[in-house]
C-alpha cells in the first residue's frame, strides 16, 4: 500500500475502515479456498465471521500475542468516538470489534504482512 501519511496521522476510525476490508478479504479468501458454493451461500458463511461478535472472539484469541504497540493501536480504535451504531451488537462489542479492525488496518498500512498473517491465522479456522 502506498504510504502518503505518517502512520500516526491516520485516525483510528480510518484504520478500522481499512482493517474491516482487510479482514473481510481474508475471511472470504479462506472460505473460498475450502468451499465452492454459490455467492449468496459464501456471503452468509462470511458474515458469521465478520460480524462484531465474531470479531470480538477473534480478538480474544490473539490478545495475548499482541505487542505493547499493537495493544495501544487496538485501544485507540476501541476508544474512538463513533457516529454510527452497531446493527446487531452492543456498544462494548462494537467498540472492541472496531479496535480489532483498527489493529488490522494499522498492520496493513505499515506493510507488516507477515505479522498480519500471523495474527489472522491465530484468529482461527474458517469453513
Amino acid at each position: 500500500m502506498e504510504k502518503s501519511l505518517d502512520i500516526k496521522q491516520y485516525s483510528p476510525l480510518a484504520l478500522a475502515f481499512l482493517g474491516d476490508a482487510v479482514y473481510e478479504l481474508y475471511v472470504r479468501s479462506k472460505i473460498l479456498a475450502k468451499t465452492n458454493a454459490p455467492a449468496d451461500v459464501l456471503h452468509k458463511m462470511a458474515v458469521k465471521y465478520v460480524k462484531a461478535s465474531a470479531q470480538c472472539e477473534a480478538f480474544d484469541r490473539i490478545e495475548s500475542l499482541l505487542t505493547d504497540e499493537e495493544m495501544t493501536v487496538f485501544k485507540r480504535g476501541r476508544n474512538a468516538k463513533t457516529n454510527t451504531k452497531a446493527k446487531n451488537a452492543g456498544l462494548a462489542e462494537y467498540k472492541k470489534a472496531t479496535g480489532f479492525e483498527a489493529l488490522l488496518g494499522y498492520l496493513h498500512v505499515k506493510g507488516e504482512d507477515d505479522r498480519l498473517n500471523e495474527l489472522l491465522t491465530a484468529c482461527g479456522e474458517f469453513e
